[in-house]
């Protein structure tokens, strides 16, 4: 019985012995299974991700393309950019090093903070930026001083510059940080301290400016600490951008507008080339690249004469009698007038109960349509608007180039405004009035222009072409810059006899003896000028007022005086440059905006950019023959 007990207790103990070795060779079966798994089969996935590990991929800036002007001066650089930096795990005293930093270079409480707060933030041996954009000096300092300063480096990079400051800065725009929204997947947007652009130039060419990001394999330990460098591929610098800019040109006419706030382009009539697109007072585009303080935005932008808009193309302004020329080619196409039939100017005309004044207050006498032109009557052009119809009057302006975008690209361009009878009706639910029409022959009323579109139309009327403003001399093809092709301008279509009658008015207004700026023609004996002034209210001035005297220069408040404008083109017998000026709040066409255009339009002629390639200014002196005064 015992011997029973025993055996099956045998049999038992023997059979949960196998079950457990079955189940042991089981799992050591999967045990390496899963080794051979891994160590074999996912071998090289495995080293792969040990590679990873050790050895990291780092982004390389590129260098971004130069922007020059068409003879290759530098508008928009890169520079050397030293950055002083500091590494914690090398100084003792953090305080202490930064202390001593101070009394080289000097630090302000908010950098000391900030620094501070960086380190707190990052591993010890991450470099903490300091300040950027060190000059010669200070970095030399910080060199002479390196025994004293453990844990401070200077690292050297590069930084976009602008070597003409504010003289192109509204064409040019600036670079600066990327922001949440600029985000586009591209890995170079995501580096620190990258830059983009953001208006003008930069910003419409970014993707051709900014160039292709390099790498560089670097060796790490476990910490991420470098060990050292592996493989390198350098960054594709982005590719350089030629303009239509004269920088000679630009920087003068920055300077003959000053401190006014004003507008002026000039084109070459031939080409459609922007030579110069001068807006004042400007803004220093450096400062966007290293970051403004809260001071230097306050006052950009409480400015009442705004720096930061473009008024060439942003800026809105009724033409005033710049506009004649419209009124008179329309009127002579639907021969609403003769060339040689008169209009008698007794100083006003009456339109019901409302009364229409001429500039000339005791009138002009018998006016035709040159000497209309030439002397800017009113009258006249308030019946022939009455006559030929504002709807007429606006598709003349349309095929002049105003009243919609010039085609130059830039964000920002407004498209002015050339008022109808359908327009008004769909806008302000109102029916056309005879007055507006007078309103519209001078240039005011609805009718808005940009000083782009001016020196557009002075273009057009100088040659009888659909000429089209450019300010690039490359375009992109299939995804690369190549050099923009020479295009032919379609006709205007207009009757030769026609565009020949409003260029005598525009001669006359300057090479009369009675046209209203007279004063300033070409002082050279060999070259004509012509044009025409403009000058527009920007209020309405009652009849009551007008009886109880108006105030005069100072005494009117700076937002209330009148704007002034003026657009020429020349030489007279062969045009090849064309312009407008628009001075905000300036007073009159003729006394303010005029001289300046006169300036601007002898500098163009002195300097021919159009026609002989740049070369010194003594040379240009020189070798100019019978160069207008």
């Amino acid at each position: 019985m015992i011997i029973n007990r025993d055996n099956d207790r045998a049999r038992v103990f023997n059979r949960r012995a196998a079950v457990l070795g079955g189940g042991q060779a089981l799992m050591i079966s999967a045990l390496v299974g899963r080794m051979y798994f891994l160590q074999v089969v996912e071998a090289d996935r495995y080293r792969m991700l040990a590679e990873e590990n050790r050895i990291n991929l780092r982004l390389l800036p590129p260098p971004r393309g130069r922007i020059l002007d068409r003879f290759g001066e530098p508008l928009a650089v890169n520079r050397q950019n030293f950055r002083v930096l500091i590494v914690s795990e090398q100084t003792r005293d953090l305080q202490a090093t930064l202390d001593a930093l101070a009394e080289v270079i000097g630090l302000s409480e908010y950098e000391r903070e900030r620094v501070v707060k960086e380190v707190s933030r990052r591993r010890s041996f991450v470099p903490v930026t300091v300040r950027e954009n060190l000059d010669w000096e200070e970095m030399v300092r910080i060199q002479v001083n390196a025994p004293d300063l453990p844990g401070v480096i200077v690292n050297e990079g590069l930084t976009r510059f602008y070597p003409q400051t504010e003289t192109a800065a509204h064409v040019l725009g600036y670079v600066s940080s990327v922001d949440e929204e600029d985000l586009t997947g591209d890995p170079l947007l995501q580096l620190p301290g990258f830059r983009i652009g953001k208006q003008g130039m930069e910003r419409e060419f970014d993707l051709v400016l900014r160039g292709s990001g390099g790498n560089s394999q670097v060796e790490v330990n476990a910490l991420g600490r470098v060990i050292r460098e592996l493989e390198r591929k350098e960054a594709e610098a982005g590719t350089d951008l030629s303009l239509t800019l004269d920088e000679r040109l630009q920087r003068f006419t920055a300077e003959r507008l000053g401190a006014k706030s004003a507008a002026s382009v000039v084109i070459d009539v031939h080409t459609g080339e922007v030579l110069v697109m001068a807006s004042t007072p400007s803004f220093d585009p450096n400062v966007f690249n290293r970051g403004l303080t809260q001071r230097e935005w306050n006052a950009l932008s409480g400015d009442p004469r705004a720096p930061m808009t473009n008024k060439t193309i942003s800026g809105q302004y009724s033409p005033g009698s710049t506009y004649k020329m419209v009124v008179a080619l329309a009127a002579l196409e639907h021969g609403a007038i003769g060339i040689d039939q008169t209009v008698f100017c007794r100083g006003y005309t009456d339109l019901g109960s409302r009364r229409f004044h001429c500039w000339e207050g005791l009138g002009h006498g018998n006016m035709d349509m040159v000497q209309s032109i030439a002397q800017s009557c009113d009258v006249y052009f308030y019946e022939v608007a009455r006559r030929v119809g504002v709807d007429r009057i606006a598709d003349m302006a349309n095929r002049l180039g105003l009243g919609h975008s010039s085609g130059l690209g830039l964000a920002g361009e407004r498209d002015g405004l050339i008022p109808t009878e359908a327009w008004k009706r769909a806008t302000l639910g109102k029916s056309w009035q005879k007055g507006e029409t007078f309103n519209t022959a001078i240039g005011q009323g609805y009718v808005l222009t940009t000083p782009i579109q001016l020196a557009v139309m002075a273009a057009r009327l100088s040659t009888g072409l659909a000429v089209e403003p450019v300010i690039t001399r490359q375009i992109m093809l299939d995804g690369a810059v190549v050099q923009r092709p020479p295009k032919a301008f379609a006709s205007l279509a207009i009757d030769p006899t026609h565009l020949e009658v409003a260029r005598r008015g525009m001669f006359e207004v300057l090479n009369g003896p009675r046209g209203t700026a007279h004063a300033s023609k070409l002082k050279s004996k060999d070259t004509k000028m012509s044009g025409k002034t403009g000058t527009t209210q920007v209020r309405r001035i009652t009849m009551a007022q007008r009886d109880a005297g108006l105030p005069k220069g100072d005494e009117i408040p700076w937002n209330e005086r009148t704007h002034a404008l003026f657009v020429a083109f020349a030489p007279d017998d062969n045009p090849r440059y064309a312009l407008s000026v628009v001075v905000e709040h300036g007073g009159g066409g003729a006394a303010v905006a005029a001289p300046i255009a006169r300036d601007i339009m002898t500098e163009v002629l002195r300097l021919d950019p159009s026609r002989k390639p740049r070369i010194n200014e003594d040379q240009v002196a020189e070798t100019a023959p019978s160069a207008p005064g």
